[in-house]
């Protein structure tokens, strides 16, 4: 199968915007500062004085969402994870030590692939990272896996109309893929169904950005890592004539205001985890997971 996005790419561009994505990225913030607050859903179904064990945040970028979830839980094991290793070594996430706090976990690894046992989470939170994997349906059984039944799953993600201006830009320049696919609201949902989850709550937001001018726009791209890493993509330097041809495209959509407008569709998720046994499909099939651990074994005694 042809992987749609170069995973060594996607972890290159975040790498080098590491130590400038916390300041370069207001709109991340202010999705991450909505998906925190969905939290509170947590104290309505268990009660304020419950805590969960066990948290992770995937895709943690510089850990201020994981910071915010350990002043809300002190006494949960806070897991940090994200593939770009120089995220993980952001002075948010160094290691400080505490009496009563256990000490913020940091993991560099794979969205795709949780190095977690089965039933080892309560919450896993997940702030606009999922739109680097391609197979959502995939990432999301991995993702029901690893949580405890009855675990909160929260995440978001772009959906489709994410910077279709862009898009509809660079297709004027060339054929070459320039802005990622993104899912859309419907395809979210599916993928929570497909897997199983309980009770789940989609949305979406539209949110639009202005810049001075195409240039302006993919440099802030590329200070918050959002380069094109798909598998596809040309990888000779966009050339000038391509560029211009880009820029004349999108020059149309310059409002009143002598800005361009970027869209951002945000989708957010809300899902349970099903208890051991609930079905979820695999192709045209409905499979269940039952742990390992709860299948009794009775030994037979031979006579003589």
């Amino acid at each position: 199968m042809n992987e749609v996005f170069d995973s060594r790419q996607v972890r290159r561009a975040f790498s080098r915007a590491s130590d400038r994505y916390a300041a370069a990225s207001p709109l991340q913030r202010e999705v991450e500062s909505e998906l925190l607050e969905s939290l509170d859903y947590l104290a309505l179904r268990h009660g304020d004085d419950w805590s969960p064990r066990r948290v992770l945040d995937l895709g943690c970028g510089p850990g201020s969402a994981t910071v915010a979830m350990r002043a809300r839980w002190p006494r949960a094991q806070l897991l940090a994870m994200d593939l770009a290793l120089p995220m993980l070594r952001q002075p948010s996430l160094r290691p400080r030590w505490h009496p009563l706090r256990p000490a913020i976990a940091r993991v560099n690894a794979d969205a795709r692939a949780l190095p977690l046992a089965e039933d080892s989470l309560d919450v896993l939170f997940c702030n606009l990272c999922l739109q680097w994997v391609a197979d959502l349906p995939a990432a999301l059984a991995g993702f029901r896996r690893v949580l405890r039944p009855g675990g909160l799953l929260l995440f978001s993600t772009f959906g489709g109309d994410t910077l279709h201006e862009l898009r509809a830009a660079f297709a004027a320049a060339d054929s070459a893929g320039h802005v990622s696919p993104f899912a859309s609201i419907a395809a979210v949902g599916d993928a929570l169904m497909q897997a199983g989850f309980r009770d789940p709550v989609v949305d979406r937001t539209l949110r639009e950005e202005r810049h001075a001018d195409l240039a302006s726009l993919m440099r802030g791209l590329r200070e918050i890592g959002a380069t094109n890493a798909l598998a596809s993509r040309r990888r000779a330097l966009t050339g000038c004539s391509r560029f211009d041809a880009a820029r004349a495209a999108y020059e149309p959509l310059r409002g009143a205001d002598g800005l361009l407008p970027a869209t951002w569709e945000t989708i957010t998720a809300l899902a349970w985890a099903p208890d051991h046994g609930a079905p979820m499909r695999e192709g045209d099939a409905e499979v269940a997971r039952f742990p390992a651990a709860g299948i009794r074994v009775r030994g037979r005694q031979r006579e003589g």
